[in-house]
């Protein structure tokens, strides 16, 4: 059977954007397990580019005859006190003596210090800041240095340490979330659609969007455009699966109902992206909006995610509106085998699921809304006990990491600031004062200056008129008492006159991130509401009904937090989340939340138009119910996925999101907008319900309750 002239001409098309995205795919492609080549996971990027701490890194690296990354070697022995461990303390020196010269060691090695307690020693290392990939060995080698000890146990804590195990958490981010994430989102497809072919379709859709988006992401990231961490990498490969299925969902389920209506598949393509055009882009633009407002926030790691996610988001966007389309083109039918595309019953007749959500929400719609409602206010309630104050440190990876275990080992023979010092840096005239001053500071356990000869009791080192002074604080470096201790501290040296002091440190960057976080989530917040509320406007041509959609999303988010502050304390046992975390959790349940809503109602608005508002919706939610409800369930099941990285912000993010798109898709896109949307008939639409009105609505007689309903906005 040969092809004719006109239907050959009609494949150029489709094979053409098949072929450049299967270049696209065989070139880019490594690039998806290659972000981890431009990655950086130091925590000092983590932190807010304006704020004191910040300052203080860089005048303190004046002090540095070079930058080092200090790992703290504690030696303890549980079955011998007192004078059996000091009696230890010079084979500790030695041991310590020992790494000097030791390739990947910088700096000053400190003396052992005995304990209180006499019950542990502990040490100090600097290291080379930019081991990389060699850190792990260069640990092993002071591990080894440090067991020569004799009957003593080795825990290797501070910054070092810390790096260490973030990177083993990091270590095969590419493979394994990815695997899992596209293992997920195949099951869920086959068990929803019973189709071989089309959930190989959408993941292969998925995978080249991911392929473009990391190509470009490494090619900025390599230049120093934008940044790039394991949690960025960790999310872009999260958010651009989920998106670029929920969009080809969208677009499939479109094709299928115009497979059912007509034989030319080359038609139906067409149709399908032309009426689904509006609904993906206008969804893409509210995540893309959304994640680009974070470059408002002054935390690094927030702004690089902005960027990055956007990316993302654009590249899932062009797969599913060209590479899909030519698929199904060309496939037509076989596209869904074995299943049989047929069209949803949009009149809302017969047995199926929606149907009956359909009949339940047109009979009473508004109990029906004032049900779901009260229990999402109900769930808000908790809201309020949601607290970000910051993960504690025992609390940062979901497993006992090594470095956690030994910085609590530390904590308990040493005051609670040790291996985590304060650093205040001030001027050189007023040292006296400031030492005095720190050390009558409530919480401060001790105070000292940075010595030229490195040991104690030395002359200050003075750097263009500036001395550093390390503050050992009295409680845990990332508790609540160390963190109103560095308040003290600042309002204390900021009141001495000329002695121009800055206070940092690990606390005082705790302190900085959590402050200005509550600073980010109050600017960015309403602007997200704002972008968000544009683009609805926009594409509904409406006021009051772009209102109602960003109010539910917003509401839904309050109850999402506050069925998560239930679950972080008494099931996950999380006693604090991190700060950047409700605003991540906003950013994405309002602008993926809204995705489903603009599904819904721009399919409702259509429907409206050609057979009134109470048909419009509940056809619209009929036609969309399954769709939306799979794409929701991949959504949710693909930031899930992010659980599988051992570290309580990932966990945290995963479960907001995973719950939130849950609650959103099952309740809010589900019940409670169309129960709105029903009861407040045309007037939901206002502007638009007097301009687009069906002739009709403009009778005398036909404000009943049956008319509001009945007639097209």
């Amino acid at each position: 059977m040969f092809t004719t002239p006109r239907r050959a001409r009609r494949l150029v098309a489709p094979v053409l954007l098949l072929l450049a995205w299967l270049v696209v795919g065989g070139a880019l492609g490594p690039f998806a397990g290659r972000l981890g080549e431009v990655a950086t996971n130091d925590q000092a990027a983590f932190l807010p580019r304006s704020a004191e701490s910040t300052a203080v890194i860089d005048a303190q690296r004046a002090f540095r005859q070079q930058e080092t990354l200090p790992v703290i070697v504690v030696w303890t022995d549980e079955t011998r006190e007192g004078e059996s461990t000091a009696d230890r303390r010079p084979a500790a020196d030695r041991a310590l003596a020992s790494l000097k010269g030791t390739d990947g060691v910088a700096g000053q090695v400190s003396p052992a210090l005995l304990s209180e307690d006499g019950a542990a020693l502990q040490g100090v290392v600097p290291l080379r800041p930019d081991l990389g990939d060699r850190l792990p060995e260069v640990l092993d080698a002071v591990r080894t240095a440090a067991e020569r000890v004799p009957a003593t146990t080795v825990h290797l804590a501070g910054p070092a340490a810390g790096q260490a195990d973030l990177s083993d958490a990091f270590a095969g981010i590419d493979g394994l979330l990815l695997a899992v994430a596209l293992v997920t989102v195949l099951v869920i497809l086959l068990l929803v659609y019973r189709s071989v072919l089309l959930p190989l379709l959408i993941i292969i859709g998925a995978v080249l969007a991911l392929a473009l988006a990391c190509a470009v992401v490494y090619a900025l990231a390599d230049h120093d455009v934008v940044r790039v961490d394991g949690q960025v990498q960790g999310i872009l490969s999260i958010l651009v699966i989920g998106a670029a299925t929920d969009y080809a969902l969208l677009l499939t389920a479109r094709y299928r109902e115009e497979l059912a209506r007509s034989a030319d598949r080359f038609a139906a393509a067409r149709a399908a992206v032309r009426r689904s055009f509006g609904a993906v882009v206008a969804s893409a633009a509210t995540v893309v909006l959304g994640l680009l407002a974070l470059l408002l926030s002054d935390l690094t790691n927030n702004r690089a995610l902005g960027p990055v996610g956007a990316i993302g988001i654009v590249c899932a966007v062009l797969t599913s509106l060209t590479f899909l389309p030519a698929v199904l083109a060309l496939l037509g039918r076989a596209a869904y085998w074995p299943a049989r595309p047929r069209p949803a019953d949009g009149a809302g007749r017969g047995t199926g699921v929606w149907q009956r959500v359909a009949a339940t929400v047109d009979r009473a719609p508004r109990k029906v809304w004032a049900c779901a409602l009260a229990g999402l206010l109900a769930c808000a309630a908790f809201a309020l006990t949601f607290t970000s104050k910051g993960v504690p440190l025992d609390e940062t990876f979901v497993n006992d990491a090594p470095s956690v275990a030994a910085q609590r080992t530390l904590a308990a023979h040493f005051p609670g600031g040790s291996g985590n010092p304060t650093v205040v840096v001030a001027d050189a005239d007023s040292l006296q004062r400031v030492l005095a001053t720190a050390r009558a500071t409530d919480g401060v356990s001790s105070a000292a200056g940075t010595t030229a000869s490195g040991r104690p009791g030395g002359e200050p080192l003075v750097v263009d008129g500036r001395v550093r002074i390390d503050v050992t604080l009295a409680d845990a470096a990332d508790s609540d008492a160390a963190k109103d201790t560095v308040a003290r501290l600042r309002t204390a040296l900021h009141a001495l006159p000329d002695a121009d002091a800055l206070v940092g440190g690990y606390t005082a960057q705790q302190y900085d991130t959590l402050r200005t976080a509550e600073r980010d989530r109050a600017l960015i917040v309403p602007v997200v509401l704002v972008l968000i509320l544009a683009v609805l406007i926009v594409l509904l041509r409406s006021l009051l009904m772009p209102v109602l959609l960003v109010a539910t999303v917003a509401l839904n988010f309050l109850a999402t937090l506050g069925v998560s502050a239930l679950v972080f304390e008494h099931v996950l046992g999380f006693t604090g989340t991190d700060p950047s975390v409700p605003l991540y959790g906003f950013v994405f349940l309002v602008a993926l939340g809204v995705d489903y809503n603009i599904f819904l109602m721009s399919r409702v608005r259509e429907e409206s138009l050609r057979y009134g508002v109470r048909q419009g919706v509940l056809r619209g939610l009929v036609t969309t119910g399954g769709v939306i409800t799979s794409a929701g369930v991949v959504l949710a099941a693909t930031f899930a996925a992010l659980g599988v990285i051992p570290l309580a912000f990932l966990v945290q993010i995963a479960f907001i999101v995973a719950f939130g798109v849950l609650l959103d898709t099952l309740v809010v896109r589900s019940l409670l907008v169309p129960a709105l949307a029903l009861d407040l008939g045309p007037v939901a639409w206002w502007p638009a319900a007097r301009n687009d009105a069906a002739p009709d609505m403009h009778r005398p007689g036909t404000g009943s309750r049956e008319n509001r309903k009945t007639h097209c906005p």
